[in-house]
């Protein structure tokens, strides 16, 4: 799919390959063609998400309902141990030995994955959230994130989401993607707005889809850890051991707020019309539904 906009980024933050901007100095053109004949299992669990879209949460709630060791805080490892990105293998571990179950977590576009998945083969949990708190807290990130392009004024880094000029691409290409071609995939979709709405009904639909049996205290010590609070003070899911070369020291933290509305707070009223223009027609077309603010019920 093209871009709605046609604007250059700088080459040394991003490199276009097939279609999909990534960070060139965590991962080349070689490695990601590699990727479509990494041998996958029946155990191993995917997720998947557009950057900012509750991606650690995710992470969070599969090491909670994985890993025991988590849950009751005797074992000191952090997200990136757990379930670590597989397009970014930032901390040269060995995928092809690792023990099974395996947790990924990916930004890749469908069409990058392992071709394993595609015969329904392993499973993917695909999280969106709706793309203007997307676009905040992405912002948000960027300057923090050592290795990203300075993000100057949050207009100027609109303009660059909304042409898909950023890290991952266009939201709008990657959500669409995904789930237009569900059917190649074992796969659950849920969103951001769903989870933070009722976390237990959440954390229950991720463990029915995993074929987790959990015990109501099982599950209630997940819902307890995985809340945002939690995780903020804990630093094994909030990235805090992340190298200063990826994340800067002292400009903030990885998990921020949390919410859902937030765009509010920081879009004029023209931004949010120039961002309604540019999406919301194509969005129409999409059948995953969000809400735009944490008082406005879910869509059924």
């Amino acid at each position: 799919m093209s871009s709605v906009l046609t604007m250059q980024p700088p080459k040394e933050y991003l490199f276009k390959h097939k279609g999909f901007y990534f960070q060139p100095d965590l991962a080349t053109a070689e490695y990601i063609d590699s990727l479509e004949d990494f041998e996958i299992r029946d155990s191993d669990v995917f997720l998947v998400t557009y950057p900012k879209s509750g991606t650690a949460w995710t992470q969070n709630i599969l090491s909670l309902i994985y890993h025991e060791g988590h849950r009751n805080g005797t074992e000191d490892t952090d997200l990136m141990d757990r379930v670590p990105w597989v397009e970014y293998n930032i901390r040269s571990m060995d995928y092809i030995h690792r023990p099974s179950p395996r947790l990924f977590a990916s930004h890749l576009p469908y069409y990058l994955v392992p071709k394993g998945l595609r015969n329904k083969r392993a499973k993917v949990i695909y999280v969106s959230r709706n793309p203007k708190d997307v676009l905040v807290s992405y912002y948000h990130f960027s300057r923090v994130a050592a290795k990203f392009e300075t993000a100057g004024d949050f207009g100027s880094f609109m303009e660059k989401f909304l042409a898909g000029e950023v890290l991952a691409s266009s939201w709008l290409d990657h959500v669409e993607g995904w789930y237009a071609h569900k059917d190649d995939f074992n796969i659950l979709f849920l969103t951001y707005e769903e989870m933070k709405k009722d976390l237990r009904r959440s954390v229950l639909k991720v463990c029915s889809f995993l074929g987790k049996n959990v015990s109501e205290e099982e599950l209630q010590d997940v819902v307890d850890k995985a809340t945002f609070d939690k995780m903020r003070m804990d630093p094994r899911t909030n990235y805090e051991n992340m190298p200063p070369e990826i994340l800067e020291k002292g400009k903030g933290h990885y998990l921020r707020k949390g919410t859902v509305g937030d765009w509010k707070n920081i879009m004029t009223v023209a931004q949010n019309e120039r961002f309604d223009n540019v999406l919301k027609k194509r969005m129409q077309n999409l059948p995953l539904r969000y809400c735009w603010d944490i008082n406005d019920d879910l869509p059924s």
